[in-house]
Order: C-alpha cells, then structure tokens, then sequence
C-alpha cells in the first residue's frame, strides 16, 4: 500500500507502519509499500507500541506516523560514532 493510499483508509489516525519496500533518494527514505502493524488512539501510544516492536524485532523496518501529513518525510540519519556494547571493554 502506498501513503496516499493510508491516509484515505485511515484519515487522522496515529499508526505504526513497516515499510515493506524502500529505498533512500537524497538522504531521504522513500517507502515504495506500506504495510499498517498497529492503529493507535494517540501518538504517546504510537511511541510505544513503536518502542516495543522495535525492541522485540529491530531488523524491521517500523515507523509511527500521523496520516494528516500529507507526505512522509524521512530523513537517515548516518551513525558515525561507536556503540558501547561493540567498543572493547576494559579489563576488570
């Protein structure tokens, strides 16, 4: 499903979303399909419901949006720096 598609399904309504298929264009994330995980009553909802999904399964790619936007805008963000749990660790 497309987000113009979503928004006429779903109008005013907080909703986690996986993107399905993808691709960045310009440091932007474009989601080519859309697939609804969740319907939210509000965003604070969306936010965890997001957190929870993410946490259980981080290789998906999820996103928790409100359909009166009329586009998405994604932007990526580039991580550069290192992660605690790969940096080696001192000795005891």
């Amino acid at each position: 499903m497309r987000w113009s598609d979503l928004r006429v399904l779903h109008p005013s309504h907080w909703l986690v979303i996986e993107a399905m298929k993808a691709h960045t264009e310009e440091g932007r994330r474009q989601l080519d399909e859309i697939a609804v995980v969740e319907m939210c009553p509000d965003g604070a909802t969306a936010l965890q419901r997001y957190r929870a999904l993410h946490q259980a399964a981080p290789e998906r790619e999820l996103y928790f949006v409100n359909t009166e936007k009329a586009e998405l805008e994604i932007l990526e963000r580039t991580w550069t720096g290192i992660r605690w749990t790969d940096a080696p660790r001192p000795a005891p």
